[in-house]
C-alpha cells in the first residue's frame, strides 16, 4: 500500500475550559458536525489553548495499547496503563486490562487519583464496574469476555473504557476478544473516537475487528497493539469496504474536537509503523 493514503482536511481550531453542567453519558442521537477537524500537535506542547470549546482532547500514543488523553482542565488519563508508558507528569486516571503484563501493573506510581481495573479482582466480584468523574473527564467501562491461556473464556475478563470530555466520547477496546452484543452497544452509546487493537492474533482477527468498527460507527479510529507496517496495511485493506479516509501524521500526538469531527470514518495512524 502506497505511503500517501487518503487524507482528511486539517483545520486549526480553538479550545476552552469546561464551565457548563455536569458530564452526561454519551448519546447516539446528538447531531454530528460535518467539518473535518483533526489538529496535529507537538509532543512538547500538551496544554490546550484557550477558546470556546470544551469538547476536545489531546491524544498521544505512548506505546502498545496505551494512549494518553489530556483535557482542557488538565486531567490526564492513560489507557491500558503498565507503569511504563506515559509522557511527562504522572496521570490522574489510569485504566488497565489484564490479558498480560503490558496492559496493567500491580505497582502503579504514587499520585494517581483513580486506578481503574477492567476485570473482577475482588472476592465475590463477577465483573468490574466503574464510573468516575474528575473535573472535565468522566470514565466508565463496559465489561466483555476474554480468552484465557488454556483456550477457555474468562467471563467479563476485559473492559472497554469510555472517556467523556464534554460531548466528545472516546472508547478504548482494551484486549477485545469478542463481537459486541446489543447490550454492549447500548451501554457504549455514541462513540466519536475508537481505539482499536489490530494485531489480529492476541486480540481478535482483523476481519472481526472490522465488524466491531462497523457496529460502533465511530468517526475516528486510532489503531494500536500492532508491531509492523504490514499489519497496518492489512488492517486498512480489510476495512476498505467501509471506505475510510486515512491520515498518516508526522507526530504521535493529535488534538480532536467534537465540534469538528470528520464527516466520514477516518483512520489516523498515530502509532506510526508499529504500535507494539
Amino acid at each position: 500500500m502506497n505511503r500517501r493514503f487518503f487524507s482528511a482536511a486539517l483545520i486549526a481550531v480553538t479550545v476552552g475550559l469546561l464551565t457548563g453542567p455536569a458530564l452526561a453519558r454519551c448519546s447516539k442521537n446528538l447531531v454530528e458536525q460535518q467539518i473535518p477537524g483533526v489538529k496535529f500537535v507537538s509532543l512538547d506542547g500538551v496544554q490546550l489553548a484557550s477558546g470556546d470549546s470544551h469538547n476536545r482532547a489531546i491524544i498521544t500514543f505512548v506505546g502498545h495499547a496505551s494512549y494518553q488523553i489530556d483535557t482542557p482542565q488538565g486531567v490526564r488519563a492513560i489507557t491500558d496503563y503498565n507503569g511504563l508508558n506515559g509522557f511527562g507528569r504522572h496521570p490522574d486516571i489510569v485504566t488497565m486490562n489484564n490479558a498480560h503484563d503490558t496492559h496493567y501493573t500491580d505497582t502503579p506510581e504514587d499520585g494517581i487519583t483513580h486506578i481503574l481495573r477492567g476485570w473482577p479482582d475482588q472476592p465475590g466480584e463477577t465483573e468490574s464496574k466503574v464510573d468516575v468523574t474528575l473535573k472535565d473527564m468522566r470514565v466508565w467501562n463496559v465489561p466483555t469476555n476474554a480468552r484465557d491461556w488454556n483456550g477457555g473464556v474468562r467471563i467479563n475478563g476485559n473492559s472497554i473504557f469510555i472517556f467523556a470530555i464534554g460531548d466528545l466520547c472516546i472508547a478504548h477496546l482494551g484486549h477485545l476478544h469478542q463481537r459486541l452484543t446489543k447490550d454492549h452497544l447500548d451501554a457504549l452509546g455514541r462513540i466519536d473516537v475508537l481505539m482499536v487493537p489490530i494485531d489480529g492474533a492476541y486480540t481478535m482477527g482483523v476481519p472481526l475487528m472490522a465488524e466491531v468498527i462497523q457496529q460502533v460507527e465511530p468517526k475516528v479510529v486510532l489503531p494500536m497493539h500492532y508491531w509492523s507496517r504490514s499489519q497496518l496495511d492489512r488492517f486498512m485493506g480489510l476495512i476498505a469496504p467501509l471506505s475510510p479516509e486515512f491520515v498518516w501524521p508526522e507526530k504521535h500526538t493529535i488534538e480532536i474536537s467534537k465540534e469538528d469531527l470528520p464527516d466520514k470514518l477516518t483512520v489516523i495512524a498515530v502509532a506510526g509503523d508499529g504500535g507494539g
